[in-house]
């Protein structure tokens, strides 16, 4: 038996792994045969799988700069990064601060909110979120994603939260709660993933609720937290999900495309207001916060390979056409009856299994994710949801490949 835990996997019941021994583009290369990366390796992977010039970037670096302590000490490589990353993000966001996971990313965005708040003398301090939410594994994601079966064991460490019903149509119940919430004044922040909640089941909601709640954050002065860890680097068909909805966060939370998916880093961008208040003469008002390999060079070089690529090629029309491609194969299932609620969002496609007992826990995800397996493709069903959420470099045999491999499978 292997000394090594791997992460969501039960040892009890799960057979050994397969080894992987190589990637490229789309592909993963294992001693048991090619997989068909079709959800980007835990959605991290944007163009594809060792992209020459991230790998050169870091090849590059690595040889100059490795590890720096980035209190009291700063890089090119990061301070190029911050620079790029304000200019590409939503209207607003001046500041930049890195971290090395989404976890990281979105504890971060939370410490800054509640900062905020202390600081201005306010005493605001309750956060809202949207049901079914995910955003991170650390006890104060956790609190704020979810509760269930992930994190019923450590529910003694969690704070609560205001949580808000899914936008479901037009989001109209949603509005309304969280109009209520914010009119109390107590409302710190609100935290959401935009227009699609990931681990909870790629539920989708429409840009118009976006829009719908930024406006009340700015009636009630309730600081709006957008967790794009996911959503971010295209995924939704745009740069970041915001910019469906043409609305700009107070903090905003990026990693996993940060790096095209190579390395780990995350950054939490966030107004010249928030910035402010924790920038003073009073030491106390210092953000205490920081990871061991925060800006680590080489990550950070990587993210810059990343911008680079991202600047110079027709982004927007690869997103579009991979879009296009994953609605043609949602509508060759359409009549299914084994499958229901198709949906998409950009490049993510998804659909549910008509199963007795759906849910996380439902049998069918690991026989379909081992069904798909034994085909050549590496999914990971979240339950009876099945989704597909490939590398942009990803083809039209490769989705045939995907899609084909989720068609065949008997219920």
């Amino acid at each position: 038996m292997s000394a090594v835990w791997h992460p969501f996997f039960q040892h009890a019941t799960e057979p050994a792994p397969p080894r992987a021994t190589g990637s490229e583009g789309a592909y993963i290369q294992t001693d048991r045969g090619p997989l068909l990366d079709a959800i980007s390796s835990w959605w991290v992977v944007t163009h594809g799988h060792n992209q020459p010039e991230i790998v050169e970037a870091i090849r590059e670096t690595a040889g100059t700069l490795d590890q720096v302590i980035f209190a009291g000490l700063t890089h090119a490589p990061a301070e190029e990064l911050a620079e790029a990353l304000v200019a590409m993000a939503p209207a607003g966001l001046k500041h930049v601060f890195y971290s090395d996971s989404g976890s990281t990313a979105v504890e971060v965005a939370l410490k800054m909110a509640l900062g905020y708040w202390r600081h201005e003398g306010d005493g605001r301090h309750r956060i809202a979120v949207i049901e079914d939410s995910y955003h991170g594994d650390t006890i104060g994601t956790m609190s704020m994603g979810e509760r269930g079966v992930f994190n019923a064991a450590y529910d003694p460490l969690m704070f609560a939260v205001d949580r808000l019903p899914f936008p479901s149509g037009d989001g109209a119940g949603t509005l309304a709660a969280f109009e209520a919430l914010a009119a109390s004044g107590r409302m710190a922040a609100l935290i959401l993933e935009p227009l699609v909640l990931g681990a909870g089941g790629m539920r989708m909601y429409a840009p118009s609720v976006l829009a719908g709640l930024r406006a009340i954050c700015d009636r009630h002065d309730v600081l709006m937290i957008a967790d794009e860890v996911m959503t971010g680097w295209g995924r939704t068909g745009r740069l970041w999900a915001c910019d469906q909805a043409g609305v700009a966060p107070d903090i905003l939370c990026t990693s996993k495309g940060l790096t095209g998916g190579v390395m780990p880093l995350a950054a939490t961008l966030a107004t010249a207001r928030i910035f402010e208040a924790h920038r003073s003469v009073d030491r106390r008002r210092t953000f205490y916060h920081s990871s061991s390999y925060t800006a680590n060079p080489i990550a950070c070089a990587a993210a810059l390979a990343q911008v680079r690529l991202w600047r110079a090629s027709p982004m927007q029309a690869r997103l579009e056409a991979l879009g296009a491609m994953q609605a043609e194969r949602l509508a060759a299932l359409a009549g299914d009856t084994r499958f229901t609620n198709p949906r998409r969002c950009g490049t993510i496609a998804a659909l549910d299994l008509v199963v007795p007992e759906g849910g996380y826990l439902s049998e069918v995800g690991p026989r379909m994710r081992a069904h798909v397996m034994a085909k050549g493709v590496l999914l990971r069903p979240l339950g009876n949801t099945v989704y597909v959420l490939p590398p942009y470099g990803v083809t039209g045999a490769d989705l045939d490949l995907a899609w084909g491999a989720v068609a065949s499978f008997e219920v």
